[in-house]
């Protein structure tokens, strides 16, 4: 069955032990209701190179009536995979969604004392956002017991249906377990079962883990660690951090709860997505999500999740993907913006950091112009034309075919490695004993290689220019041997023409070419 696995030193996904790279798609939340929508998005997805969606499955849907489900939809979504040839990863939106409760049943909704609400404020059913966003609050606690129950009875049977339909088909290749949770408005819920608990002990487990881990610790974390009491309360261990170490520790639990009921069933590798904290205080991202700056707590407290993931809206693309792989943690990407830097970043998060699945989110809309509140929601900058310019479809299903033959080729991984004009405009990819000194033009671009031999590999460019160069000094001039460019069919290299002469006096190119080169390093 699909499960993660280390091979040649990278976290990989495997299905039917062969590697698999999920080139995915998230689609808009409310296109998996209908199967007619689906339908639509996966000719999207065949334009675009894409083998798997990412759909949501939402509780209000499973199960409408208390103890009554419905899977119908589900296995709907299951068989059209199955026609289309690609492959799903459910998103089980249930408690949360974008750290709210709107995809939760009716009959959660309207029981608010069974199924109690956070209080960001003591005492009122609200959240404060600045000093002027005030508004009821749509989240339910993770401190409710019962809500921890229900979410995780409809998740266990969501998870035992999938395996009952799918087991040795294998078209479930993941699941992420609800959406973006945590709380809005404050660094910690306020609700009586939250208060007592915050005047309880910090279990000393997780106080040895976090000092195990101590070196990977965001500095004001570790710094509160270091300077507190070493045992007692939240706040005597943690000082100024301790409110949202608490709401982290105690959110993690709950997707614990949920992730483990439903792994006993049906053990599918399992992740947990986080809206970014952005550098922003608790309450103004949702406070417990599993973003990387308390990936230790999420370790410790929910080790049924396998994957801590980002989703990834933000400028600083890079930082978030490198933050992303502290603790063995494997990268995978379900959510991204469909701008034009989306392309390249597909290249490269897949050959620089071998994430497990590269996924923009509305990509059914890929190549439309983005209206002024998409594009603030994108975190686009007009300092930077192209996070306000829509990717272009052919430029990302050239380079989506490309990673997916270069990814067949290696066989996995492999020692693929790329760069990327986000991180300079000068850059080396090396290849053993020489290099490929790379020039990003001021456009969009990445060059990822994968080596086939100490004189030869394949090259992926856009909108760049690279040229080899001998790390030998004995043997300091370079000649190319062979240079051609092609494609990969049915995991085999077919060459479309050799290129020679004026044709090579400046390798790479402007929109997505993959080249095969051949080098001879002398003196």
């Amino acid at each position: 069955m699909p499960q993660i696995c280390i091979v040649n030193g990278a976290p990989t996904l495997m299905v039917e032990a062969k590697p698999y790279l999920m080139i995915g798609g998230e689609v808009h939340n409310s296109t998996s209701s209908s199967v007619a929508w689906t339908g639509r998005a996966w000719d999207k997805a065949s334009e675009l190179g894409l083998n798997t969606l990412l759909v949501p499955v939402t509780w209000e849907l499973v199960e409408p009536e208390e103890g009554t489900y419905d899977f119908s939809l589900v296995d709907a979504l299951i068989d059209q995979a199955r026609e289309r040839g690609g492959h799903l990863v459910p998103l089980w939106f249930g408690a949360w969604k974008n750290a709210s409760c709107t995809y939760a049943p009716a009959w959660v909704k309207r029981d608010t004392k069974r199924f109690w609400r956070a209080e960001a404020v003591r005492g009122a059913h609200k959240l404060v956002l600045h000093d002027f966003y005030d508004m009821p609050n749509t989240t339910l606690s993770a401190f409710c017991e019962a809500t921890r129950e229900a979410d995780a009875r409809a998740f266990t049977q969501l998870m035992t249906h999938i395996r009952t339909y799918d087991e040795g088909k294998w078209t479930v290749l993941a699941v992420q377990v609800e959406n973006e949770c945590g709380l809005m408005g404050a660094a910690r819920d306020h609700c009586d079962a939250a208060e007592t608990a915050f005047a309880q002990d910090v279990p000393e487990g997780l106080i040895s883990f976090l000092r195990e881990h101590a070196v990977g610790l965001a500095p004001d974390i570790a710094e509160a660690l270091a300077s507190g009491a070493g045992t007692g309360s939240w706040s005597d261990v943690f000082g100024p951090c301790a409110e949202e170490l608490f709401q982290t520790y105690h959110t993690a639990a709950y997707v614990e709860a949920v992730a483990a009921a439903g792994r006993a069933q049906y053990a599918l590798p399992l992740f947990s997505n986080a809206w970014l904290d952005k550098g922003d205080r608790p309450g103004l991202f949702p406070t417990g999500g599993p973003n990387a700056r308390v990936m230790e707590i999420w370790r410790y407290a929910a080790p049924s999740i396998d994957v801590c993931s980002p989703d990834i809206y933000v400028r600083n693309f890079c930082e978030v993907c490198d933050s992303y792989r502290k603790l063995d943690n494997a990268l995978l990407i379900p959510e991204t913006a469909t701008h034009a830097h989306a392309a390249p970043r597909l290249a490269w998060s897949i050959a620089h950091h071998h994430t497990l699945c590269f996924s923009p989110f509305g990509f059914e809309e890929m190549g439309e112009p983005f209206s002024d509140d998409i594009g603030m929601l994108f975190g686009m900058d007009t300092s930077d034309p192209a996070l306000r310019t829509p990717q272009d479809p052919v430029a990302y299903a050239a380079v989506a075919k490309a990673m997916a033959g270069l990814f067949t080729a290696a066989g996995g991984y492999g020692s693929l490695d790329a760069v990327i004009e986000e991180q300079g405009r000068q850059q080396t990819l090396n290849m053993g004993d020489w290099t490929l000194d790379v020039t990003f033009a001021d456009t969009p671009g990445v060059v990822a290689a994968l080596p086939v031999a100490a004189d030869e590999a394949f090259v992926l460019a856009m909108g760049a220019s690279f040229e080899p160069r001998s790390k030998n000094a004995e043997l300091p001039f370079v000649d190319l041997l062979a240079c051609e460019d092609g494609a990969f069919v049915g995991g085999v290299w077919v060459r479309d023409r050799r290129l020679n002469g004026d044709e090579v006096m400046s390798l790479g190119a402007d929109t997505p070419t993959l080249l095969r080169i051949k080098v001879l390093c002398y003196a």
